[in-house]
Formats: structure tokens, C-alpha cells, sequence
């Protein structure tokens, strides 16, 4: 009975050691290194078509726009290398005879008054839409962004009637609030 308390006694005082002794430290921190993904070829945004009918002045008028990535235009690369075309889109503003009223053809350049370096060389021309006829006006809203992003530049264009065009930043970025000018 000696033996066995004796035996106890050193396995309760081991298990006791080496519960309180401190494992060593190593100063190595093991980390997965980040690899960079390799741009891919360069992305197009797909074609888009909208057609808008609508009236000014009396007149019946529809609108049509189509943008299409262009390959002639100089390509835009992101912060990560990734390279994107650029769009070209066509404003066709025909009256009810089929008589054209307006046309035009918009690229990045067309909007270089209301865009500053980093957009020059790193935005593309997004998108235009029609957004109203009202006061005499037809109302387009046009984007040159940074692709990809939530990032963009609001250009609002106004066609008379007699169709003259009149381009401006959008500082309201809501077209619909009835407190902008109506003046060309």
C-alpha cells in the first residue's frame, strides 16, 4: 500500500509539473503568402440598346441608343492591371415621319471638359440614358466611370427644340427633383 501511494503521489506531482511549466514560444508566424491574380484578356461591357418614345413641343420623337465597346479607342487599365475597352454610343433622335431631328455619336472625349486626369486616362464612357422630355427639353444622363467601381462622373445632356445640344455636370444626381433649370 507503501508502494502504490508512493507511486500516486510522483504521478500527481508530474502531472502537476507539466501542467505548470510554459511551453515554449516560437517567434515564427506562418501566414499563406497572397498571390496576385494575373490580369485576364480585356473585358467589354455588353452592347445595350434602349428606345424611347416620347413628345416635345408637340412633336412625336423616338430615341434610340446603342452602345458598343469600340477596339479603336485606347484601353483603360485598373489598379490591378486588368485592361478595359472602351464604348462609343450613338444618340438617334428620329421624328414620327422618320425624319432625322438629332444625331450624334459620343465617346469618352466627347465629355473631356467634365473629366479630370485620373478619368481621362483610367475612366471609360459608361452608359447614356434618356431620363425626360420636360420644359421645352429632352433630358439624357450620361456616365464616364471608373470600371467595375460604383465610381463615375454625371453628365446631364440637353437637347432644344430645335436641336441644340447642351452638355453640364449633374450636381443634383437626381434628375427628377424639379429644381434644375430648364435654360439652355
Amino acid at each position: 500500500m507503501k508502494k502504490t501511494t508512493i507511486t500516486l503521489c510522483i504521478a500527481i506531482a508530474a502531472i502537476g509539473m507539466t501542467a505548470c511549466s510554459e511551453k515554449k514560444k516560437s517567434d515564427n508566424i506562418i501566414t499563406k503568402k497572397e498571390v496576385k491574380k494575373a490580369p485576364s484578356a480585356p473585358i467589354r461591357m455588353q452592347e445595350y440598346n434602349q428606345t424611347t418614345e416620347t413628345r416635345l413641343a408637340g412633336t412625336e420623337l423616338t430615341c434610340f441608343i446603342h452602345r458598343t465597346p469600340d477596339d479603336s479607342l485606347a484601353m483603360v487599365k485598373d489598379e490591378t492591371g486588368q485592361a478595359y475597352f472602351d464604348n462609343v454610343i450613338e444618340l438617334k433622335i428620329t421624328r414620327a415621319g422618320g425624319g432625322v431631328f438629332f444625331q450624334k455619336i459620343f465617346t469618352k472625349a466627347s465629355f473631356d471638359s467634365f473629366l479630370d486626369d485620373d478619368y481621362r486616362h483610367t475612366g471609360i464612357l459608361e452608359g447614356l440614358v434618356f431620363d425626360k422630355a420636360e420644359g421645352g427639353l429632352l433630358k439624357f444622363a450620361a456616365s464616364v466611370s471608373h470600371p467595375n467601381t460604383d465610381e463615375y462622373i454625371p453628365i446631364l445632356i440637353k437637347i432644344d427644340r430645335n436641336g441644340n445640344m447642351k452638355m453640364e455636370r449633374d450636381v443634383n444626381l437626381d434628375t427628377t427633383s424639379g429644381e434644375e433649370e430648364d435654360d439652355m
